[in-house]
């Protein structure tokens, strides 16, 4: 009776277990054809289609690179003089793999040269919508000075177009966007930026998009006090713009499997705000002492001299708000499908500026992402 009840318990597992895994494999199914019915549903398949085969393996590799620039004009002691410090990144190299199914998926990317920064990518891609976020961080402690002065002998004018920070300028910048397409029916974005389906005849589409910029640059310790001293008590700022916009986008198909696409849009930047961190230093009290001015100890003495004593304290900060202008966002983008294959290239590029009393300049940021996939 016990072996009855033992061999008839375990059957019941066993067709529980195989109950459980049809109902998980059921779950998944059903899922997938959700999926499979989300991404044709209102399509005009005579210009976009759905791909046979909907899973994708997709290795990515991105290329990128930051620059800021800075300039401040003063005088000291009767005399003018233009700083203009500038940093710029080293292209930035990133290489990953991203699997999915329909579009919908997962990636991981790494850096393999290039700045020593981080970088960070979100997306999604629908029929008719779209949204992505990229953040960008970085430091550099050698940026080209750039001083235009006559403080300074002709002779040694060539050792400030480089100068080294013992503590390094920081910059942050995190862009997002979005879109909606008013002709999801004829014509696809993701055909263009994803691959999940795929444009068979030419066609554009009016579209409506928004973008949110950030960004941040802060170089403010003791160290920097100079730096900061040059540039009127300016140590770190921060920006934010927001933009809405109306623009056309168009997928050109010449040949069977070639997709160009084109996306252009004017902007109007009604959120405009800087907001400004001002700090005192005491380079003005360090110049009236006999060692600032003395030749005769070593430059590294007195490097070690002034820069012990260099140090800088806080004095508040205060937002401004600019007035609404234009801009604009432009993107390209080229896809070729041969079989269960394609590559694809896409680029962009955006540029913020800042200006605060007799400091202003520019944050540059552009990327080029590049793949290769199989779809299975």
């Amino acid at each position: 009776m016990v072996k009855k009840i033992l061999v008839i318990y375990t059957l019941l597992l066993f067709c529980g277990n195989v109950s459980a895994q049809k109902g998980v494999l059921g779950l998944v199914k059903k899922v997938g054809t959700l999926i499979d019915s989300m991404s044709i549903r209102g399509l005009d398949r005579n210009y976009i289609d759905a791909p046979t085969k909907p899973w994708q393996i997709i290795v990515r590799g991105n290329m990128s690179q930051s620059s800021v620039s800075m300039n401040a004009e003063g005088n000291i002691d009767g005399l003018n003089y233009i700083a203009k410090p500038y940093l710029k990144t080293k292209p930035a190299q990133y290489v990953g793999l991203w699997v999915g199914y329909r579009g919908y998926g997962l990636g991981y990317t790494v850096n393999v040269g290039g700045d020593k920064g981080t970088y960070f990518t979100l997306g999604a891609t629908g029929g008719s919508y779209g949204v992505n976020m990229r953040i960008h961080s970085f430091e550099e402690n050698a940026p080209d000075f750039g001083l235009e002065t006559d403080l300074i002998p002709e002779e040694d004018k060539d050792e400030w177009q480089k100068v080294h920070l013992t503590n390094p300028i920081k910059v942050r910048t995190l862009i997002a966007n979005g879109y909606y397409l008013f002709n999801g029916k004829r014509f696809s974005y993701a055909a263009a930026y994803d691959q999940s389906v795929m444009q068979k005849r030419s066609a554009g589409s009016l579209m409506v998009g928004a973008m949110y910029f950030y960004g941040r640059i802060d170089y403010a310790s003791h160290s920097n006090g100079d730096l900061i001293y040059l540039m009127h008590g300016l140590g770190k700022v921060k920006l934010w713009q927001g933009s809405v916009g109306v623009g056309y986008a168009y997928n050109w198909v010449p040949v069977r499997g070639l997709l160009v696409n084109a996306m252009f849009m004017p902007m109007l930047t009604f959120v405009n705000k800087i907001k400004a961190y001002g700090y005192a230093t005491n380079v003005e009290e360090l110049m009236k002492e006999p060692n600032f001015w003395s030749d005769d100890i070593s430059n590294d003495k007195w490097d070690e001299w002034f820069y012990s004593k260099l140090s800088i304290s806080p004095m508040g900060d205060k937002t401004f708000n600019s007035g609404m202008k234009l801009n604009f966002d432009a993107r390209l983008s080229v896809t070729y499908n041969f079989g269960r294959y394609f590559v694809n290239a896409y680029g962009q590029f955006n540029n913020m500026r800042y200006s605060h009393q007799s400091s202003y300049g520019h944050l540059n940021d552009w990327f080029v992402n590049t793949s290769i996939g199989i779809r299975l």
